[in-house]
């Protein structure tokens, strides 16, 4: 086990990146996956819906609202560089996302 802070390159080369986002719990970490096609951010509880991300809207219950909010404005700036975020739990959004056994691309 190694503990780490900030982003951390899992494989030295880009392709899988930890990204913290801090909030939700005290060391909650997304990842950024490298695709030929862009960015794709796995945001997991990160942002449980795309209304978290778009209106700022926090769970009832979180750690840290300020480091919540904090997440949520980076994982923002990645997307409007071009990534893709995943989010945790949002029904709708995941009716878009290509499911297993087919790949996201």
């Amino acid at each position: 086990m190694i503990q780490i802070e900030g982003e951390h390159d899992l494989f030295g080369d880009g392709s899988v990146v930890c990204l913290p986002t801090y909030g939700h719990t005290p060391g909650h970490q997304s990842l950024v996956v490298r695709l030929a096609s862009g960015d794709v951010v796995l945001a997991a509880d990160a942002c449980y819906f795309c209304r978290s991300l778009r209106e700022r809207r926090l769970p009832q219950r979180v750690y840290d609202r300020d480091a919540m909010h904090t997440s949520l404005a980076e994982l923002a700036r990645r997307e409007a560089a071009g990534a893709r975020i995943l989010f945790g739990h949002d029904g709708e959004f995941w009716k878009t996302v290509p499911q297993a056994p087919a790949a996201i691309t």
